[in-house]
């Protein structure tokens, strides 16, 4: 696997915005197989025809999990940028198909995860209990297809898994998410989640930026751009 031109969304001096493929692992572990950071930087000294890129690991999405993401091409503009996440100055939104109707239209889901490393799952409590981390998001329901519900998520935090056990744990598992609780699980090391969106200030230029990730075509996930 590979980068091309038609991965990029975005791309200066300092950042490149990248429309991941779901499958497709951010950094290396121990199934060896090629990260996507790497791929980036392989990609980049291509085009550029510059040895040893810089690459920074901004931020990360589960290996099944398909959409935007920010890798830093200098080290100014990876400081900055997780200076942005870590202050919780950047807007990021996903969209989720499930097969259960979310008991209300709109809302927010409040939860503390606990991290079980052991069987790699996180666990969602109502309360706050040893070890846990508080968690956020909004969601909103865009429209209903086939049976299938669409909705768009804004979480507030950041916790590994979050928007995957929160929305389970609301009795709504993410279309092909068997690790937590979807009767099946897909074929193509995918789950039917899509990181849409990223909203923050340049760390470098100060401007704007509005990022979008357009969806996967995949024989499922397009039929849902009449919703949007």
């Amino acid at each position: 696997m590979q980068i091309t031109d038609k991965d990029v969304i975005y791309e200066d001096n300092h950042i490149i915005a990248i429309n991941k493929r779901a499958g497709d692992i951010v950094q290396v572990d121990d199934t060896g197989d090629k990260s996507l950071d790497m791929m980036v930087k392989d990609y980049l000294e291509q085009k550029y025809s510059k040895p040893n890129a810089f690459i920074g690991v901004i931020h990360r999405l589960d290996r099944p999990v398909s959409g935007l993401i920010v890798f830093a091409k200098t080290s100014k503009g990876l400081d900055r940028m997780n200076k942005l996440f870590h202050d919780r100055d950047i807007q990021k939104s996903y969209l989720a198909v499930v097969r259960t109707q979310p008991p209300h239209l709109a809302g927010k889901l409040e939860n503390w995860l606990l991290r079980d490393r052991k069987k790699m799952i996180t666990k969602a409590f109502n309360r706050e209990v040893k070890g846990s981390s508080y968690a956020e998001l909004n969601y909103q329901v865009l429209g209903e297809l086939e049976g299938y519900y669409l909705l768009l998520v804004q979480p507030k935090t950041g916790r590994t898994h979050q928007i995957r056990v929160q929305l389970s744990t609301m009795g709504c598992p993410i279309v092909g998410d068997n690790k937590y609780g979807y009767p099946r699980g897909s074929l193509r090391r995918s789950i039917c989640l899509h990181s849409r969106g990223l909203t923050f200030e340049h760390p470098i230029k100060g401007e704007a930026m509005a990022l979008t990730a357009d969806l996967p075509v995949d024989g499922f996930w397009e039929k849902f751009n009449t919703l949007l």
